[in-house]
């Protein structure tokens, strides 16, 4: 089989003007990036804010495992298949980050037959969006330092600042710096640090706000630093709001590219699921909702997190009512939470199975927990026996849920018609009755112990002293009544990467508390987690070349 770069490289792609003809929109709504990309305008979304909504199904996963999981594939199948089916559907996706393309994880336009394209476009810089997010960011940055060091009007304690600059890609080097350095004229020393872009709260506030006046409310209300007398110093104060708005006014607006069979796709925002809220755009999932009787979108990792924060974070934001969530697990992701190592996951494994499909069942019965309809979809490979299938689908029935075996991957669309009809039938018959997990108005604590009891399966939650200052200081403030954002591991349900299948009876620590005041959250931090990843020992970046013809290579 042909590579994922050599499948993209050999697509049909039609022009960006007929897959916005697709789904009712005009030149007149579109800015062109070229022929095969597009931003939706603003006054198209605004022309069609009084139309009714379509169905919006959530695609999700297990924990993610060095076998792979296809949850992207899987979203874009159903897409594809869906038009195969004569449904008109959408596809909702985040942009990929640099960071994890040049890293470990390669990019995230899908596989095989079932990918977004212009492959090589998304996930490298698309259309801009992610450097305007960083630059924004970082202007933000720039001026706090630059009021310092003009005389710090605003009494800043230089102790107290808790906005990092960012960088859109992994680079551990800067997780921990010294600026200023270098005499009086190169400002205040002290010392900062760098995030990954996806981290941003910039970013979250974009993939948040409805439209550019609550993008501007929120970007002012980002809390920058400290002052000497406790009180929060947020970038309206730093009169920074309308220039990073300035620099966003294109980001803003959702792209629309297509997938290998020419089903539109709305790709906007990408936030990290395991640091931060793990979504596409609140604005390209409403969009897509007015152009498509079908919305298929996806959340960042496992259920646990992306999921999670999909359905407790910004259907709260947005109102947004789910109706239906895709649970996508593999046979080789079962086997390997059931403590087979990688090399050997294509040998069957009953055993292995029979432990690891506590995952499957726990991710389920969490998705449930919001009163939503689950389907489980498993992503099928040619190692799978028909004795593991049989078993999968067994367990399914067991705990009253449909399955469905996909093969998107190889056959596209095709593939995943089984999936797509059986989606569709869930939808179009079985009332959700959507509520979030937890209420927002309880404590920071008591949010926490919800999630971490009711999805992760934790019995209890202790917090550092830092930790417990920091919730003290935003109670005090009256920044407690909002949704909680958790950055924890993807490789486990617990904060221990090493926990794999269902763990029980153990506890999450949460060494850290930060407030995303203009994105709306708290940020509690768990475990190792870190907010500014590593390349690893072999990057995918030493594999990915491209030709003096201009033909790229190694590039997944």
């Amino acid at each position: 089989m042909l590579t994922d770069i050599q499948i993209a490289q050999n697509a049909e792609m039609k022009h960006i003007r007929e897959i916005a003809a697709q789904i009712g929109l005009t030149e007149n709504d579109i800015d062109y990036y070229g022929k095969y990309k597009a931003k939706i305008s603003q006054e198209a979304i605004k022309r069609l804010e009084s139309e009714k909504d379509g169905k919006l199904i959530l695609v999700t996963a297990i924990n993610p495992t060095p076998a792979g999981e296809g949850k992207t594939t899987t979203t874009v199948g159903i897409g594809q298949a869906m038009g195969k089916l004569g449904k008109k559907a959408l596809i909702a996706l985040r942009e990929p980050s640099l960071g994890p393309v040049m890293g470990v994880k390669g990019g995230a336009a899908g596989g095989g037959y079932a990918q977004v394209v212009p492959m090589e476009d998304i996930n490298l810089h698309f259309t801009g969006d992610m450097h305007a997010i960083t630059s924004a960011h970082n202007l933000l940055a720039a001026l706090l330092d630059n009021h310092i060091k003009q005389g710090n009007e605003l009494d800043i304690d230089t102790t107290s600042i808790v906005f990092k600059r960012v960088l859109d890609m992994n680079d551990r080097a800067l997780r921990n710096i010294v600026v200023g350095l270098g005499g009086k004229i190169n400002g205040v020393p002290r010392e900062d640090g760098f995030m990954i872009t996806v981290a941003s709260e910039v970013m979250a506030i974009l993939c948040l706000a409805s439209d550019f006046t609550d993008l501007k409310e929120r970007l002012g209300k980002i809390i920058v630093a400290y002052d000497n007398s406790g009180k929060p110093v947020t970038a309206s104060m730093l009169n920074a709001a309308g220039a990073m708005a300035l620099i966003l006014k294109d980001a803003i607006n959702p792209n629309l590219v297509q997938t290998l069979e020419n089903t539109p796709c709305l790709m906007h925002g990408g936030p990290f699921a395991n640091i931060a809220h793990g979504c596409n755009s609140l604005r390209a999932t409403k969009l897509a909702l007015k152009l498509a009787d079908y919305v298929i979108t996806e959340a960042g990792f496992g259920a646990d997190l992306g999921a999670e924060k999909f359905l407790d974070i910004k259907c709260r934001v947005g109102g947004l009512n789910p109706n239906a969530v895709v649970v996508v697990a593999t046979v080789r992701a079962l086997k390997y939470n059931g403590g087979v190592a990688k090399a050997d996951l294509k040998a069957e494994n009953m055993d292995a199975l029979k432990r690891g499909i506590s995952n499957l069942g726990k991710h389920v019965e969490n998705m449930k927990k919001y009163g939503v309809p689950v389907i489980v979809a498993i992503n099928a490979f040619d190692t799978d026996t028909q004795a593991e299938k049989q078993f999968i689908m067994d367990y399914c029935d067991s705990i009253g849920v449909k399955a469905c075996f996909s093969d998107v991957f190889a056959k596209g669309g095709e593939g995943g018609i089984d999936l797509a009809q059986t989606i569709c039938n869930t939808v179009d018959s079985v009332e959700s009755n959507f509520a979030p997990i937890y209420d927002v108005n309880l404590s920071i604590k008591d949010k926490i112990l919800a999630i971490a009891k009711e999805i992760y399966g934790a019995d209890s939650v202790s917090y550092t002293s830092k930790a417990n200052k920091k919730i003290a200081k935003l109670e005090e403030l009256g920044l407690d009544k909002v949704p909680v954002c958790m950055a924890k591991t993807q490789y486990s349900l617990s904060d221990d990467a090493s926990l794999l299948g269902a763990p029980k009876g153990f506890g999450i620590t949460v060494k850290d508390v930060n407030i995303s005041n203009g994105a709306g959250f708290v940020v509690a931090l768990t475990g190792d987690i870190m907010t500014m990843p590593g390349l690893p020992k072999v990057p995918a970046a030493n594999n990915i070349d491209i030709t003096d013809d201009g033909e790229i290579t190694g590039l997944f």
